[in-house]
């Protein structure tokens, strides 16, 4: 019988990949974001280790919101704590004033909550421009366009 490798934390390959927002839906993205994040693309994902990958998402500011969702779809923070400290922002103003909060909120939505999510979501950097810090990790640009 053949026995299944799992992936420890010290044999953990992590790769640094460059990914354009530019035109791409949102939740899209997002999703595909969150699986190379987690590691779900590699054949060594093991659940409950970080084994995934870094992303640089670049262009924030041009990421595609479709159908009526800049107008209608809402974004709840509760600042305050306190009863009544709800504000909502719609999508269009997030993509206008905030676009890195916009991809940073809606990967951390589909990533896994506790103390593995939030390891998972600092290997995830946005920019609103096509200008990054990570030139000397020498990135391999993916095409998630299609």
């Amino acid at each position: 019988m053949r026995q299944t490798s799992l992936t420890k934390v010290e044999t953990a390959q992590h790769n640094w990949y460059v990914v354009d927002a530019t035109d791409v839906p949102l939740g899209r993205l997002a999703s595909k974001i969150a699986v190379i994040l987690m590691g779900k693309n590699k054949p060594t994902y093991t659940p409950n280790v970080d084994c995934g990958d870094y992303v640089i998402v670049l262009n924030a500011k041009k990421v595609k919101l479709t159908g009526n969702h800049p107008e209608t779809k809402k974004n709840y923070y509760n600042v305050s704590g306190y009863n009544g400290g709800l504000r909502t922002r719609t999508s269009g103003v997030m993509k206008e004033e905030f676009p890195v909060e916009l991809i940073e909120r809606s990967v951390w939505g589909m990533l896994p909550k506790g103390r593995l999510g939030r390891s998972i979501a600092k290997k995830l950097f946005v920019y609103e421009g096509a200008e990054h810090k990570q030139q000397a990790q020498n990135p391999v640009v993916l095409d998630l366009s299609k």
